[in-house]
């Protein structure tokens, strides 16, 4: 990676932190009060979290006929997700480090960019299946509101974008390239009144497009391995609600099975949805409403989230820029790995 783009993402992040001091010393002191083996025990599950989602960017690999570490995969994928936050591109600067490092190690980059297109959409699908039972739980107790169900529409035609532009990557390059040029065009018209220059290249999308082509050309039409995927994206979701329960433990706050799945689905969709990266500000504001309607205290609501994106957040970002260090430090020859 060029030593300037590095170096700027680093800033970027270091950037991010001093930015956020106030909220991080918030974020100390709650924690100061907590039991420290529950919150032990969160960081133990989000440590095992990033594994998890290697797996499932394995099985989306291997779907794609490559093969690679889960250790390597979930490096990348901790770099990725902080490249995203610092460099807030709509998620084409995480995709763009899937590329180079899959190049880097033999693999064709078209297929990597596949391999993370894909890794967005199983685990949207399998985030959707979670939102179901949280927005049942808020149904049940009357709580559902016309906020929860917009944001919910938004991901599902996300969502559906998504696969339909896969679709017609499998069917036609020639075809997703012309929609992508238009909706290029569309934006550049759009934006050409802010920066008075063209905001995407139209060539790029058409030379995008045959990339996808590319990497959908040895997917697997096998159904029974195209689950294996969303079962991880599952398992992925289930730990992180376990993450909450240890924060709702951690702070001796009395929940139940709804108030967790409730809970984390309007957080985690909000997280989504929201204009912020990651939903820095957004969550934090959101979270602790979508508890107190769950029969939970604000106060409380407060202490648990504050928790729950200490480990979920602020711990995955760190993590992620020592990740992202590691690749520098390969990709430029200092260290290699197996």
């Amino acid at each position: 990676m060029n030593k300037f783009i590095f170096v700027v993402i680093l800033f970027l992040g270091v950037a991010l932190v001093i930015l956020s001091f106030g909220e991080l010393e918030t974020i100390l002191k709650t924690l100061k009060s907590g039991n420290h083996w529950y919150l032990l025990l969160a960081l133990t599950i989000q440590m095992a979290w990033f594994l998890v989602v290697g797996q499932m960017y394995q099985s989306i690999y291997r779907l794609l006929g490559m093969d690679d570490s889960t250790l390597n995969l979930s490096v990348v994928a901790a770099a990725a997700a902080f490249v995203n936050v610092v460099m807030p591109t709509g998620g084409m600067g995480g995709i763009a480090l899937f590329a180079a490092e899959a190049r880097r190690r033999g693999h064709p980059s078209g297929k990597a960019t596949v391999a993370a297109a894909l890794f967005l959409l199983f685990d949207q699908a399998a985030f959707l299946v979670i939102l179901a039972m949280g927005l049942l739980v808020l149904l049940r107790r009357g709580n559902l509101s016309a906020g929860e169900i917009t944001a919910s529409l938004l991901l599902l035609a996300l969502a559906l974008v998504i696969a339909f532009l896969l679709y017609l990557g499998y069917r036609s390059a020639v075809t997703l390239g012309n929609v992508l040029a238009r909706g290029s065009h569309v934006i550049n018209r759009l934006t050409r009144f802010v920066i008075h220059r063209d905001y995407l290249s139209e060539d790029r999308a058409h030379a995008f497009a045959h990339e996808i082509a590319e990497g959908l050309s040895g997917l697997t039409e096998q159904p029974n391995v195209m689950v294996r995927p969303v079962l991880w994206g599952l398992l992925n979701k289930v730990m992180l609600m376990a993450i909450l329960a240890a924060a709702f433990l951690a702070f001796d706050v009395p929940f139940s099975a709804g108030t967790i799945v409730g809970g984390f689905s309007i957080g985690y969709l909000f997280l989504i949805v929201s204009p912020t990266p990651s939903g820095i500000g957004v969550v934090e504001g959101l979270m602790p409403l979508a508890l107190s309607s769950l029969r939970v205290a604000w106060s409380q609501g407060v202490i648990v989230t504050l928790a729950y994106r200490a480990v979920t957040f602020w711990v995955p970002l760190g993590v992620g820029a020592a990740a992202f260090r590691r690749l520098h430090v390969n990709g430029n020859g200092v260290r290699q790995d197996g």
